[in-house]
């Protein structure tokens, strides 16, 4: 290993001359040659001032020469750079050869070199000097000769050196400007540069901008390991020693480098593109590298930066096509969805104006034949036939239902309930509708949530999804029920758009059968799609089943594998209400009433069942064939304890209308809705409306009388909590006969009727009487028929296009004194109010009226003139 250099002994043995001064102008130190031309002591020097100890000339202590050194000394301190003075004349003592000391002028170059303390201030000035006063001397030689002319060859060759010298002295000059103006273009070069020299890799040189790169600290005569420490481990090291070894320079380009660029700080990043250049001797040698590059950081953090808003522009391209995509994906799925949803649309409409009208006729036929069932009773074959006949009807009621539960258009009635309540109740039911063959386990959860759902809707459908699990096991296998709280979260939501995110009750019912393939599962919930032989499946069931869970707010979701069976998943939306306790339907025998029910129905058939089943039953019927017609019903004061109203009516009043304006007239009045299709007038989200009663067509007349019986009877529980008495039927009045009780022959009737089914039944009920009649819409026609034939009995409607029928009546009566006059309407206050003695004999007859009242009415018209006759007769 090397011995350290005694730089204490190079100074000493240097043959320049070398002070140092502290900021004070003071000697610290001085060499040996130094003491020497200026004939010192060193001991004599130190701590004293340099002008105190060489004042130059002490009577003139301002002279130009100590101004000179003085002002370079202050230049040094003031801004911390070197200063040179090329050229000074200043006076010191010299020892002679003899031993004496003397002061003479002497001409001196001197540099002064500031010296830093760690705060960056000058510490001390270190100055070398040169005496060149036989240098001065022989310049003012030089001009000396060439001032004399040439005379001999002595002269001549002395004047020739002289002119050597001064050449040289010219070039010398001339270097030295050329060496200060390089050394100002290494300086303000805006590349950074600096010279090594040796394999220690030595700073020599160092210009403005390697300061700027590395920091401002010291880097002069030292080595680069110990200037630049930080940098050790990056590989510039290796690189510069490899520099040296193999002379060939290296280039980089957007190196990384971690510097220290202030004392003590963090390391900071920075890139630099890089020359080392080896610096090679006349005899092959590398003796040093000269460094030359730039500062890249600003350049490279811009590119970066550029790269990184390239990258995050690419990626937002990316994510926009992303975005495209899925906004494509997203536009054909959605109409995909509006087109599903406008072919439900229109399949709805269709279905619920199919549904409408054939309930309504499904209404007619079922009617008809429960009435044919009580007439024909007795005979078997009969009973037989209009057996079957009612089966279809049934068939054709599930149907219709089949198609408004896949158009999500029936009418639910949802409850709190307990799905594993629901499930428990009906396990004998479905054992004995699946049979001995199949296997039934039930499985249900702790803690199960309530669900709201429309009960008996969904025991059809597990009832219906049992069967077709049957069907699929061909009889045998093994059916699991399996009940349990479920919860659909947001990405669930998000694969399939139709779901709500939340807490459902999950209904899985799993069977062994043959299972479906991917294409028929993609189809199962179309309408009318079945892989059942023809005959054995409508392919409305598991449409039922979509439609009723989408319409109760569920989800449902197909799992199958041919070969392995099937897995329906029913998730229903979750319910916080207390669980409701079906009511038990009473199943016993038929009962009928004496209320009065008031018929509002547009189908004329529909509407002469109906009436014909309740007069059966025993009510007092009023009917109407539009909600304005009904109304005015209501509003003529007559009686009314239950309004039966189709739900779909013609006319500017809407049945909903009608009933709230019923109530509001009659608030003890009870309302009850019949339809085969709701379209939304009670039934709003899917649901019926809060507090409203409905029996959907086509319904059985055990159905009707059940549902009228439960609610007559809340009505008059509702009035005795009120302390109300609810009105009894007006008594029929015993009618006096003839003679012997009995009509005498067949009467010639003009009935007198602007509605034309009223008209039409009214005429069919009195011929079936034996009676002649001529029929009539108004009481202009009336005047006619009254005109030119004879006529028994004038049986008119009160209220008639035109004349009234009263006024008919009176002016009939006038003209014909022995006419029977039969009144029939719905209010007798507007009888009274234009009866006059004319119709003193008249006989009211209420409306609706059936054959025995009118019967009764014809009977005491004819008492009623009979008895006249005879007061006209005593005297």
């Amino acid at each position: 290993m090397q011995a350290p250099f005694d730089f204490q002994k190079l100074f000493e043995l240097s043959p320049n001359p070398y002070m140092l001064l502290d900021r004070d102008l003071r000697y610290v130190t001085a060499n040996a040659a130094y003491l020497r031309v200026t004939a010192s002591r060193l001991e004599d020097l130190v701590g004293r001032n340099v002008f105190e100890a060489f004042p130059n000339d002490p009577e003139d202590p301002a002279n130009a020469s100590l101004r000179m050194l003085r002002d370079s000394f202050f230049r040094v301190l003031s801004d911390r750079v070197l200063d040179t003075l090329a050229l000074i004349p200043y006076r010191v003592p010299r020892l002679t050869d003899a031993g004496a000391t003397v002061v003479e002028d002497r001409f001196w170059s001197a540099t002064h070199t500031p010296l830093l303390d760690a705060a960056g201030e000058v510490a001390f000035i270190l100055q070398h000097t040169m005496d060149v006063t036989e240098l001065q001397q022989l310049k003012q030689a030089v001009r000396g000769a060439e001032s004399v002319p040439a005379k001999a060859p002595g002269p001549q060759l002395e004047g020739g050196v002289f002119l050597r010298a001064k050449a040289v002295q010219e070039a010398n000059l001339t270097l030295d400007g050329e060496r200060r103006h390089l050394r100002r273009l290494f300086e303000v070069a805006p590349g950074f540069m600096c010279s090594l020299k040796g394999p220690e890799h030595v700073f020599e040189l160092v210009n403005h901008a390697y300061l700027q790169l590395v920091g401002h600290r010291d880097l002069l005569n030292k080595p680069v390991r110990e200037a630049l420490p930080e940098v050790a481990g990056q590989g510039f090291f290796e690189l510069l020693d490899g520099v040296i070894t193999s002379g060939e320079p290296f280039v980089g380009h957007g190196m990384r480098v971690m510097l220290q660029r202030v004392p003590g700080g963090p390391l900071e990043e920075a890139f630099v593109d890089l020359v080392y250049q080896p610096i090679v001797e006349a005899d092959g040698r590398v003796s040093g590298i000269f460094v030359q590059g730039h500062d890249m950081t600003a350049q490279k953090r811009a590119e970066d930066e550029l790269a990184r808003h390239r990258d995050h522009l690419e990626e937002l391209v990316r994510e926009r096509t992303r975005e495209l995509e899925v906004s494509e994906a997203e536009r054909r799925q959605t109409e995909a969805a509006l087109r599903q949803a406008q072919k439900m649309e229109a399949v709805g409409k269709l279905t619920g104006g199919v549904a409408h009208d054939f309930n309504n006729l499904l209404q007619v036929v079922s009617g008809n034949l429960q009435l044919l069932q009580r007439d024909t009773a007795g005979d078997p074959k009969a009973q037989r036939r209009l057996e079957t006949a009612l089966g279809a009807v049934e068939r054709g009621a599930r149907l219709a239902s089949q198609l408004l539960a896949f158009a999500r258009r029936q009418p639910l009635e949802p409850t709190s309930l307990n799905l594993g309540r629901l499930v428990r109740d009906m396990d004998d039911l479905l054992r004995r509708a699946l049979g001995e063959d199949v296997e039934v386990e039930t499985v249900i959860a702790g803690g199960l949530w309530n669900t709201a759902v429309d009960r008996n809707q969904l025991e059809n459908v597990i009832l219906n999804l049992a069967i077709n699990a049957r069907d699929a096991m061909d009889g045998r296998g093994k059916l699991t029920l399996e009940a349990g709280n479920a919860m659909l979260d947001d990405h669930y939501a998000l694969l399939h758009p139709e779901v709500t995110a939340g807490q459902y009750v999950l209904l899985a019912i799993s069977d062994t059968g043959t299972g479906m393939t991917q294409e028929v599962m993609e189809r199962a919930f179309e309408p009318f799609f079945t892989t059942k032989p023809e005959g054995r499946g409508t392919g409305l069931g598991l449409s039922m089943v979509y439609g009723f869970v989408k319409q109760s707010g569920g989800h449902v979701k197909i799992y199958s594998e041919v070969g392995h069976g099937t897995s329906l998943k029913l998730y229903l939306p979750r319910s916080f209400q207390a669980a409701v306790q079906p009511t038990e339907v009473p199943m016993g025998q038929v009962e009928g009433g004496t209320e009065t029910i008031l018929v509002v129905e547009d189908d004329p058939a529909v509407r002469g069942t109906v009436v014909e089943v309740l007069t059966e039953l025993g009510y007092r019927v009023l009917k109407a064939s539009d909600g304005q017609s009904a109304l005015a019903v209501i509003q003529s004061g007559l009686p009314v304890d239950l309004l039966f109203t189709d739900v779909v009516m013609p006319g500017p009043v809407r049945s909903p209308e009608l009933a709230r304006q019923a109530k509001a007239l009659l608030p003890d009045l009870e309302v009850l809705f019949t339809s085969g299709y709701t379209e939304n007038a009670i039934v709003h989200g899917g649901r019926l409306d809060p507090g409203v009663s409905l029996l959907s067509k086509p319904y059985r007349r055990e159905d009707l009388a059940r549902k009228l019986r439960a609610m007559l009877r809340q009505r008059e529980q509702r009035m005795a909590a009120k302390g109300l008495k609810a009105p009894a039927p007006t008594p029929t009045p015993a009618v006096p006969r003839g003679s012997d009780g009995e009509l005498k022959g067949p009467l010639r009737i003009l009935l007198v009727e602007d509605d034309p089914d009223i008209r039409e039944s009214a005429c069919e009920l009195l011929t079936d009487m034996g009676h002649g009649v001529q029929a009539v819409g108004s009481a202009e026609a009336a005047r006619t028929v009254l005109g030119k034939d004879p006529i028994d009995v004038l049986f008119t409607d009160v209220t008639l296009p035109g004349m009234s029928g009263v006024a008919l009546a009176r002016e009939a009566v006038r003209q014909n004194p022995s006419l029977r006059v039969v009144i029939a309407s719905g209010d007798s206050r507007a009888v009274t109010s234009e009866s006059g003695p004319e119709l003193e004999r008249a006989v009211l007859l209420p409306k609706p009226y059936d054959l025995d009242q009118m019967e009764r009415a014809l009977v005491q018209a004819s008492a009623a003139l009979t008895g006249a006759a005879s007061r006209r007769r005593s005297p």
